[in-house]
């Protein structure tokens, strides 16, 4: 008895456990960082105390924004919570110090006009103020398990930082207007090309009676899709700042890429489905290495990218500290960049899973072929407004291709059980042979297939009957929600507030240091 006691007091207790152990090994890293910058950079304590936020910010950033990347390839089943954090790590890491680039804007999508900021003290507070008010923000946004976007929350940080700094006439707004614009057009954009990438494969695929010959037709056209628009992204994003490319010349060396992958993967597609089953989970599982690769690609581009938002600051106020000045551009020197990079990975393996499963499973069902539409999404679409000078944001990308996948899948679910319920309401009478035979008729029909026999339906000249209790729980089931509207309004209405908020606790904090200071 006491022995089961004691099992039950340490089971108790182990969620209390881990959380000490996330907290502390979260401090040690901060702790390395002050006795890096004041012993081995001998800083001076307003560096220390900027790369103490700017650590911390780059752990949020891994607990918060790097569950796009990995989260749908884990919730479909693609990868293991552990083997997802792995490759993410190496590959944000590796994004990070490969091409992050050697020179960072000193103020975040020129939202401010820093010759308003009076001198390079005040500056230095404003971006100390800003990446701590994002950091907090990112922090609480984990704790909710909402993902949100990361670059608003410096944004915000910034504006509000600014405005107290310099007034309202300091800010941009017509550039703020083009960032409140985004949390529209991101999410619509990456759900709508998600949902079209998951229709096409319902339409070229799961709707054929013979699956495995249809798969074998059309997965090596996706996966040379993938990896054409995979290439020119990472051209375009991962590796802008080693490698300047054109949008012409990036997609012409895709292309390149694309057709000698194309050439190898069908082959390998066409032995695989040799002894697979005719359905949908034999299907799925030709998508598992495409979504491992393209995980791997949006977590190196997402390091490539988002450290900035990280080391973004902390490299404008160790060059106005440096040079005793406000320039538009810093220098991003090694030990910045490796605090990004360590402080990502360290986020992602420490607090990540949060959020990766509330990216993967929390918001709706996924599995491979899904999955793989959200990550085909998130490229296309970063691709697209990069193109249209668009502000977009990768979190809402992600996040809004999730929700696209789960509304399409509402919609056929239910147009689906709308039709089978018609059925009931144009033959009555008929033996249940009869029912049963038309049911699977149309069950493995393709959309236009099932689109005459619902003229036929309508008609009248089909011989099919369901009961009445068959018929109610159809209209029950074409009500069905599988998008879980709980995480729909918590998501949005935290991207709503994320530049509000942050932007207000960055005021705060910035007439609180000029209170302290006495200036």
């Amino acid at each position: 008895m006491a022995s089961r006691n004691n099992n039950d007091s340490i089971k108790a207790t182990l969620p209390a456990r881990r959380e000490l152990l996330r907290t502390g090994a979260a401090l040690m890293f901060i702790i390395g960082i002050v006795f890096f910058v004041e012993v081995g950079l001998k800083g001076s304590y307003l560096l220390v105390i900027a790369a103490m936020i700017g650590g911390y910010m780059a752990i949020n950033i891994g607990a918060n924004d790097v569950a796009n990347n990995v989260g749908p390839a884990v919730g479909s089943g693609a990868l293991t919570m552990t083997g997802a954090i792995i490759l993410a790590v190496v590959f944000e890491a590796a994004g990070a110090i490969i091409a992050g680039g050697e020179v960072v804007g000193t103020i975040k999508k020129g939202i401010i006009n820093p010759e308003m900021i009076g001198d390079s003290t005040t500056f230095v507070w404003l971006m100390i103020a800003a990446l701590l008010s994002g950091a907090i923000w990112l922090n609480v946004a984990t704790a909710v398990g909402a993902p949100v976007s990361t670059t608003h929350s410096i944004v915000g940080g910034v504006l509000g930082a600014g405005i107290a700094a310099g007034g309202l006439a300091i800010a941009d707004w017509s550039k703020m207007a083009e960032i409140a614009a985004s949390w529209v057009i991101s999410p619509v954009l990456g759900g709508g090309i998600a949902a079209g990438f998951l229709y096409l494969i319902k339409q070229t695929i799961t709707y054929r009676p013979d699956k495995l010959a249809a798969a074998r037709r059309v997965v090596p056209v996706l996966v040379a899709i993938m990896v054409w628009t995979f290439s020119t992204y990472l051209m375009l994003k991962g590796l802008k700042k080693i490698w300047k490319v054109e949008l012409g010349m990036a997609l012409l060396i895709g292309l390149a890429i694309a057709t000698v992958t194309y050439l190898i993967v069908r082959p390998v597609i066409s032995k695989a489905t040799e002894h697979m089953s005719d359905d949908i989970d034999s299907v799925n599982k030709l998508f598992t290495m495409p979504l491992i690769f393209a995980a791997g690609l949006l977590s190196f581009a997402h390091g490539a990218n988002d450290v900035a938002n990280a080391i973004g600051p902390l490299a404008a106020i160790n060059d106005a500290l440096m040079h005793g000045g406000i320039s538009s551009t810093a220098a991003i020197p090694l030990w910045v960049m490796v605090i990004g990079a360590l402080g990502i990975a360290l986020g992602l393996a420490l607090y990540g899973p949060k959020l990766v499963r509330t990216v993967g499973s929390e918001i709706t069902d996924l599995d491979q072929s899904r999955a793989f539409c959200i990550a085909m999404s998130a490229a296309i679409t970063v691709i697209i407004a990069s193109q249209m000078a668009l502000p977009v944001s990768s979190t809402h990308i992600a996040v809004g291709a999730v929700f696209g996948v789960g509304f399409l899948r509402e919609h056929v679910k239910a147009t689906y059980a709308k039709a089978v319920h018609s059925i009931e309401l144009h033959h009555q009478g008929d033996d249940r042979e009869v029912v049963e035979a038309f049911l699977h008729n149309f069950q493995i029909a393709t959309l236009r297939g099932r689109r005459l026999i619902l003229k036929e339906l309508e008609a009248g000249t089909s011989k099919a009957k369901l009961s009445e209790i068959e018929a109610q729980q159809l209209g029950i089931n074409y009500r069905e929600h599988l998008v879980k509207r709980s995480a729909l309004k918590k998501i949005i209405a935290a991207w709503i507030v994320t530049v509000p908020a942050s932007g207000l606790l960055a005021a705060l904090i910035f007439y609180t240091i000029r209170g302290m200071s006495g200036s």
